[in-house]
């Protein structure tokens, strides 16, 4: 009997992509609550970028500036359906852009979705975001708020993403 043709693989690869997180999805616990389950990842760089931190936010925004760099990772496999949550949880405040990203480990580079902060002009973001202040000071009230978010969304009269935040943290 002869092996099955090559194409028959191909459902399980296709709509597979691969995103850039820089911020909150660097914690696998908040992946976890928003895509109910941990995709593989890896390290990885975003060239001529800069993580600014946001007046009266505990998440960062990204937007390009030559010559700087953001670490984060890539999160690889992620599903159609599970980029459409994403979109869900970035709201408004983010637009979805192809970024090409170099992986930390063997500086191989990759295309990768992430998202990049809406308003350019904003003059609420400053400074550099950190990651490992955020997990000690922010994280357990984030992920209060992204399992309060996520059961919104399985209602019929959902609150965004911006709504929940703005509501969980006053």
């Amino acid at each position: 009997m002869a092996p099955p043709p090559p194409a028959a693989a191909a459902p399980a690869a296709e709509g597979a992509h691969n995103v850039f997180v820089y911020g909150s999805l660097m914690a696998d616990e908040v992946v976890r609550v928003i895509l109910k389950r941990v995709p593989p990842s890896s390290p990885a760089l975003l060239p001529n970028y800069h993580r600014f931190n946001i007046k009266d936010r505990i998440y960062p925004a990204i937007l390009p500036v030559e010559s700087k760099k953001v670490a984060g990772k890539v999160i690889m496999g992620v599903t159609d359906a599970e980029l459409h949550i994403l979109d869900e949880f970035e709201d408004v405040e983010y637009i979805r852009r192809r970024v090409e990203i170099s992986l930390a480990d063997t500086s191989e580079t990759m295309f990768a979705d992430t998202y990049v902060w809406a308003d350019a002009d904003d003059p609420n973001l400053y400074g550099e975001w950190d990651f490992e202040e955020w997990k000690r000071l922010h994280m357990k009230d984030f992920l209060a708020m992204t399992l309060g978010f996520m059961h919104g969304l399985e209602q019929p009269e959902s609150k965004s993403r911006v709504e929940t935040y703005q509501s969980f943290m006053q």
